[in-house]
């Protein structure tokens, strides 16, 4: 059914994001790649249409109502009804708690849990009116193990597990499954900005040694994961929480 074919990626420019859209792009999906940074958002849609699929890039911010909307509006004329939504786009923080600021509080939470709320409330009426939808959440495996110096961003991913699972009691009867991948230690460029500014305790590659399986993941991996939650195969499966860390946590 056509209703069923258009997916939105938010921070679909770079990383898992990006691995996302090409893999929902490769099944079939018209993707509409939404990104904070228009040219990211840009390069990954020209990617997609020279492999042969159909995207769209747009450019807003998730923590602004009104950019959301008009971002769905061009979606929505170019591509048709949302069916399938991503919810990646987020900000990282590392800093202690006693260093921690209001400002750099409500910034982080604005995007990271607000605006999946804005982006997820935006699309249910498309959702709501094909009696058919897919919601990915991206959390983190530090909303489930805890991480030094980053209580504000594992606060905000623990509140995308606990909203992931109220928002499939609520939207199940409509049609509408909602899960979140949680993403152990991904080789993507925020990692990498995160691995060379030595903001973590120790070397990432002893963190990494001590995983069960000893190597960063890949943003094709979160992608398979998303992919298969998006899919017909799993209209039975709601409410999940699937980490894909490696076996760094369970």
């Amino acid at each position: 059914m056509t209703e069923r074919k258009v997916a939105l990626v938010t921070g679909g420019g770079s990383g898992m994001g990006r691995a996302t859209s090409l893999r929902l792009a490769g099944e079939g999906r018209a993707v509409a790649v939404l990104d904070i940074n228009a040219a990211a958002a840009r390069a990954v849609a020209e990617e997609i249409a020279a492999a042969g699929g159909t995207a769209l890039a747009v450019a807003a911010d998730i923590s602004r109502r009104e950019q959301v909307r008009a971002a769905l509006a061009e979606i929505r004329g170019a591509l048709g009804p949302v069916t399938i939504l991503v919810n990646n786009a987020a900000i990282e923080n590392f800093c202690p708690l006693g260093e921690l600021d209001d400002e750099t509080w409500d910034r982080l939470m604005a995007v990271n849990l607000k605006g999946f709320y804005i982006v997820t409330q935006e699309v249910l009426p498309d959702m709501e009116a094909a009696t058919w939808g897919r919601v990915v959440n991206l959390s983190a495996i530090g909303a489930q193990t805890g991480a030094p110096d980053m209580a504000l961003y594992t606060a905000s991913k623990g509140g995308i597990i606990a909203m992931t699972r109220s928002l499939a009691v609520e939207l199940g009867r409509k049609g509408i499954t909602v899960n979140s991948v949680s993403p152990g230690f991904i080789d993507t460029p925020m990692a990498r900005r995160a691995i060379d500014g030595d903001l973590f305790p120790v070397p990432y590659e002893q963190i990494v040694a001590n995983y069960p399986i000893p190597r960063l993941g890949l943003p094709e991996e979160i992608a398979a994961a998303c992919c298969f939650f998006a899919s017909e195969d799993a209209g039975y499966v709601t409410a999940q929480v699937l980490g894909v860390n490696g076996g760094a946590a369970v």
